[in-house]
């Protein structure tokens, strides 16, 4: 396993390929990962809000189902390889603290990566999801509906502090990846925080980029004006400083700094 300050070396060099990269790779990378969060966010769907009778008798394992399957999505991201836009907001933290790479570089990543994370989410969520009836009908469409109403009815600070919350988690889970050595223990050590903070009802921007427009194509009473401003940019905003603040700006000043002789 990698020690915590290997894991910061490591995310260094990461994050400065990610800058590095032509503006198209970006693009086609984070458009691959918002697809890959929409697949773990219907997979989900169909496993979690298949199951009403247990949700009435048992909701709590429920919840557990559907975030025991979501985590498919950042698990690709991981190992296959993608530019996620939450997984960002904490990589590139160490550099900019060491001064090793400059602010306009993040946030030039940042907003490619967004829109291409929103452009892939919602392709699956159109062509692969409503296109294909996959879960047009009861009691699917029905957990579609009420998911996507339950997270545009918060208000703007509660759905900013579950944003913190997703991303805090999300962001360990990249970092617990990036210790394990192996294949399997990567998997397993990017499920564990994405289960939990999926099971507890966190808000995760680019998976409500999947599961918000999906309702909206499936009939949902929710406007596009909804979306944005109930949900995407408070949620997005508390991402940004989960990622920034509890991951990645601790550990980069703990263990980025080069140790005196």
């Amino acid at each position: 396993m990698n020690s915590p300050k290997e894991v910061i070396e490591i995310v260094g060099v990461l994050a400065h390929n990610k800058g590095s990269y032509k503006v198209s790779k970006t693009l086609i990378l984070s458009f691959l990962a918002g697809a890959y969060i929409a697949f773990g966010g219907l997979l989900a769907l169909i496993v979690g809000g298949g199951s009403p009778g247990l949700a009435a008798t048992n909701p709590g394992l429920v919840k557990f189902l559907f975030g025991a399957t979501f985590p498919i999505g950042l698990i690709l991201v991981v190992v296959v390889g993608a530019e996620l836009f939450t997984g960002n907001n904490a990589y590139f933290v160490p550099n900019v603290l060491n001064k090793k790479q400059s602010i306009n570089v993040v946030l030039k990543n940042w907003g490619l990566v967004y829109f291409g994370n929103f452009i892939g989410a919602v392709f699956v969520a159109y062509f692969i999801t409503h296109l294909t009836h996959i879960v047009s009908d009861a009691p699917f469409v029905n957990s579609v509906h009420n998911l996507a109403v339950s997270k545009t009815s918060h208000t703007f600070l509660v759905t900013f502090f579950k944003g913190i919350g997703a991303n805090w988690l999300v962001c360990l889970a990249v970092w617990q990846g990036m210790a394990a050595k192996d294949t399997t223990g990567k998997i397993f050590a990017i499920w564990m925080p994405v289960m939990a903070f999926v099971a507890m009802g966190f808000e995760h921007s680019i998976a409500n980029m999947y599961f918000i427009p999906l309702a909206i194509f499936e009939g949902a009473n929710i406007t596009w004006t909804d979306f944005i401003v109930n949900n995407l940019v408070p949620a997005t905003l508390g991402n940004i400083v989960g990622g920034v603040i509890f991951v990645g700006m601790p550990y980069g000043y703990l263990f980025g700094k080069k140790e005196k002789a």
